[in-house]
């Protein structure tokens, strides 16, 4: 492994894992295997969690009845299931089922138990707004050309003052 690793330019911890992954009912690796097995677990759409894990779907609508939010039933879900990946899901993964359609797992009503009272989603955002805009930003490409020579110590981009010489 480590001769693989050194040859593709990669860590022995990813050949490693990458072998262990895809071994076949012999023990053996096989790459054609191990292909189409990524190209099936990378495929989109993923079915959603919450639709395909029925358990887990149950207990998310049960907290949701009670009033919880997704934040505490997410976190209430870690500490139950700590060695049960599958029971963990993320507030993301509940406010989507909740809300988008094409995810919708959970039970439309449910989402009257939201402390926002939201029956849609809003974008906090106002219409033609772009996101995370610097005031008075000024374009990588409209900066003084004395930047581009690096004389100044300020003007040295990704390089930290820390380093010895």
């Amino acid at each position: 492994m480590r001769q693989v690793a050194a040859r593709l330019g990669r860590n022995v911890s990813t050949i490693s894992r990458e072998v262990a992954r895809n071994r076949d009912g012999q023990g053996r690796y096989r790459a054609s295997t191990a292909h189409a097995s990524a190209y099936e677990r990378a495929s989109r759409p993923k079915p959603a969690k919450l639709r395909v894990n029925v358990a887990l779907r149950w207990r998310v609508e049960q907290d949701l009845g009670k009033n919880y939010s997704p934040e505490q039933i997410a976190g209430r879900l870690r500490a139950d299931f700590p060695d049960q990946p599958e029971m963990w899901v993320s507030t993301e993964t509940i406010y989507q089922s909740l809300y988008v359609q094409s995810r919708g797992a959970l039970r439309r009503e449910l989402t009257a138990h939201l402390r926002t009272g939201r029956v849609l989603r809003s974008p906090s955002r106002k219409p033609g707004q772009r996101k995370n805009r610097i005031p008075d930003m000024i374009n990588i490409s409209q900066r003084p050309p004395e930047v581009a020579d690096r004389a100044v110590p300020g003007h040295w981009e990704s390089q930290c003052c820390c380093q010895a010489a």
